[in-house]
């Protein structure tokens, strides 16, 4: 590890707050002047230094927060017990903490170097994704530039959907489907749409036109790996749908793609279990956690009462202002002349892919429909945000074919440029002004044969 100074702070701004964060400073003839703040994931509650390994290296002063509350064990990062009766720590997680952050991080820099970072940039992916977006809506002068990878910045409406898939697959015990019969499952929906782009790789390329049926995976006989009784259809069906408003019939939050049901780190531990948590999936201790601790503040909520019209209602009315980063007025954010960099799995099974097209054509939208005589070109979104999508990576990273670009580990060989690393393609945006019309991935198909080198979309067709 390259040598370092580091600070550890707590930040108090409330009786009720407890912010921690630590800063690592390269030494001063190091330092490439610019500083970069990591964001969290789950409900934050930890510091990974391990993370600001990287940053030190190319010469960034880096930090990261817990985000005003710390863990203690994997059930506690995904059901929120520290924000019963304590609005100011949520109010901590929600955005505080990563103002508290930045702020304080750029005034230790001043006094250890003589002077403040020329550029300031974040990164995050999930929740530090949501982060990244509520620090451009809130706060958007602190970053120059900004990574938010799989952002779950429609939260409240998210969780939601983490409730529906519970309902849909687990409501009823006819309706469970098993990981053992995932890969059938993946299997057809390959078979549907893997080749709709001419290449036969194990991957499709855009779900969007996908029309998979999951019918044609219906029993003839009793239940197996290989089929799913009809039961197990309807749920699948519901999944794949997202959940609706029962009385308005209005998409509360998109479903989940086809294509990626057995890959690691999707459905197997998301949706259906997770081995690390044996009461339920990943998405049930989120949706629940949120809907009990966090919305009605009842530890005895039941799942099974979720009311997809009055609980969305008050999660949005409660919750929505201080959690969701999903307000599309990115106007002074961008006269500011910050850019944005926004990217997502296809297969992710944490963070509907859908709901990133959304924000994008709403901002889109809302740009078009509010002239600001800031900006010279006040309706082009591509001269400030672009969003790549993925296709065949999971949540964050991973997943089958080219799904590395810095966003995670780097594959041995992959050019060190801002062609193939994202923060290297932000850092000559913002400095050099040269916009990323690609991210070319690299990583493997099948597990061993070298993939073909691949560009996401930098402009998200209608």
């Amino acid at each position: 590890m390259k040598r370092h100074c580091e600070i550890a702070v707590v930040s108090r701004p409330t009786s009720d707050s407890v912010i921690h964060f630590t800063l690592w400073m390269p030494p001063k003839e190091d330092w490439n002047l610019k500083y970069l703040q990591l964001g969290s994931g789950g409900w934050g509650g930890g510091i990974q230094t391990s993370e600001l390994i990287g940053p030190i290296a190319q010469g960034y002063a880096v930090a990261a927060t817990d985000d005003g509350h710390q863990n203690q064990d994997m059930v506690s990062s995904v059901t929120p017990t520290w924000a019963l009766g304590h609005p100011e720590k949520v109010i901590d997680f929600g955005y505080r903490a990563l103002h508290e952050t930045a702020t304080l991080s750029k005034t230790a820099l001043k006094g250890y170097f003589n002077k403040l970072p020329s550029r300031a940039y974040f990164k995050g992916c999930s929740d530090g994704g949501r982060e990244g977006l509520m620090k451009a809506e809130r706060y958007p002068e602190d970053f120059d530039g900004i990574i938010a990878g799989a952002p779950a910045n429609h939260w409240t409406h998210h969780f939601a959907g983490f409730v529906w898939n519970e309902l849909a697959l687990n409501g009823k015990p006819e309706s469970r489907i098993t990981a053992e019969q995932l890969p059938a499952i993946e299997k057809a929906a390959l078979a549907a749409s893997d080749e709709l782009d001419g290449v036969k790789d194990g991957l499709i390329e855009d779900p969007r036109k996908c029309h998979f049926d999951p019918s044609v995976l219906l029993c003839h006989g009793a239940s197996s790996a290989n089929c799913l009784t009809q039961p197990q259809i309807d749920a699948l069906k519901l999944v794949y749908a997202g959940p609706k408003n029962p009385r308005t019939g209005e998409q509360i939050y998109p479903g989940y793609e086809p294509g990626g049901e057995a890959e690691p780190g999707t459905w197997a531990g998301w949706i259906l279990s997770t081995p690390h948590i044996p009461q339920g999936s990943i998405q049930s201790f989120f949706g629940n956690g949120f809907f009990s601790l966090v919305v009605h503040e009842d530890p005895k909520w039941d799942w099974h009462r979720m009311d997809f019209d009055l609980d969305v209602k008050a999660a949005d009315e409660k919750d929505a202002p201080i959690i969701n980063s999903y307000n599309p007025d990115l106007r002074t954010f961008r006269d500011h002349g910050c850019k944005l960099i926004r990217y997502h799995g296809w297969s992710d099974a944490a963070i509907a892919p859908q709901d990133s097209i959304n924000f994008y054509e709403k901002v889109t939208a809302f740009l078009a429909s509010n002239p600001d005589p800031r900006a010279a070109d006040a309706k082009n979104v591509q001269g400030f945000y672009r969003l790549f999508m993925v296709p065949g990576m999971s949540h964050c990273t991973g997943g089958p074919g080219p799904t590395s670009f810095g966003n995670g580990p780097t594959e041995a060989g992959t050019p060190v440029d801002a062609e193939h690393d994202v923060l290297m393609a932000l850092d000559r945006w913002v400095t050099q002004g040269v916009a990323p019309d690609k991210l070319i991935g690299s990583g493997r198909i099948g597990g061993s044969a070298p993939s073909r080198s691949r560009v996401p979309y930098a402009r998200i067709p209608r």
